[in-house]
């Protein structure tokens, strides 16, 4: 039998997660001490490690939970356990359950040290503790634009920025890779105009549309016009959403967008980010996205759908 604390050791989750994990979802129902303090058996073990597993695979902590408890729980989702570094120090504590501020904390020092571990541990415990889709917009994005105005003000390495933003896009690909739908078929393609490398928003709004239902062909940074085209022609019946940032951004995805009109008089364009309306000037029905990336999801899939029954 194992306390709390020797639970978290061997799951590599906090004692904040565990608890949130029993309390919320059931996963586990540990026995008590005379005196009340929890005592968890290796089937209790087994059954986090399992939910952290799919956790980290992008499932929603109460999709995961329902799995284990009614065993349809995929074997190979099996989570390892191992434990953060245990050089990870000058890091804040267990993280207080929802407490996004602390998450934050958390991955700025994690970044700070260039703790690897660390941060992958912050990042693992906001996806736990929030589900896939609250942490990405709640915590995960804002905390990167506080990483990056760390940067800008010379508190932080170019080096610690990179290991948080190479971390996240990690993150975010095995997220895409777990939303993905068993279709050739496609419904929207996203990806970002020529000299456009800010890639961590566009596939963070890819997952966001995976997990809206669409089946999404994803293209990544500074895709050339010509690529554009040719894929619109592939994939008659696919939407394009592309990510326009900085006024440059915006001017290149003007470009994509004209070239693409002039291409499909029938395609539905949608752009996202600071720079849309730029973007989208000199381009007829072009949708913008709405700031949150649930909300563009569903507004893009709302369309698509339409679209769909129209020309049906």
């Amino acid at each position: 039998m194992y306390t709390i604390k020797q639970a978290a050791a061997r799951t590599g989750l906090s004692v904040a997660v565990i608890r949130v994990w029993e309390r919320r979802y059931g996963v586990v129902e540990p026995g008590r001490t005379a005196a009340g303090y929890r005592l968890y058996d290796d089937g209790a073990i087994d059954r986090v490690r399992r939910m952290r597993g799919l956790v980290d695979a992008g499932w929603a902590p109460s999709q995961a939970a329902r799995a284990i408890l009614d065993g349809t729980s995929p074997d190979e989702m099996l989570g390892t356990g191992a434990a953060p570094s245990a050089g990870s120090v000058a890091l804040p504590g267990p993280t207080p359950t929802g407490d996004v501020a602390w998450l934050n904390l958390r991955l700025l020092g994690a970044a700070r040290a260039l703790d690897d571990a660390g941060i992958e541990s912050a990042l693992g415990e906001g996806l736990a503790l929030l589900g896939v889709d609250a942490a990405i917009e709640g915590f995960i994005l804002p905390a990167l634009v506080e990483i990056g105005a760390a940067w800008a003000r010379g508190e932080l390495t170019v080096a610690a920025e990179h290991a948080a933003s190479n971390s996240v896009m990690r993150r975010l690909a095995g997220l895409y890779e777990a939303a993905a739908t068993p279709s050739s078929a496609v419904d929207c393609v996203i990806g970002l105009p020529p000299g456009s490398r800010h890639e961590i928003g566009a596939l963070a709004f890819a997952v966001a549309c995976r997990r809206a239902g669409l089946r999404v062909l994803y293209l990544g940074a500074d895709v050339p016009v010509a690529s554009w085209i040719a894929v619109a022609r592939e994939h008659q019946g696919a939407a394009v959403a592309l990510g326009a940032v900085t006024r440059d951004e915006a001017d290149s995805a003007a470009k994509v967008a004209a070239a693409l009109r002039s291409e499909r008089q029938d395609l539905l364009i949608a752009i996202g980010g600071a720079g849309q309306a730029r973007a989208a000037e000199a381009t007829s029905g072009i949708l913008l996205l709405p700031p949150g990336l649930r909300d563009g999801a569903a507004l893009l899939a709302r369309r698509i759908v339409a679209g769909a029954a129209a020309a049906g």
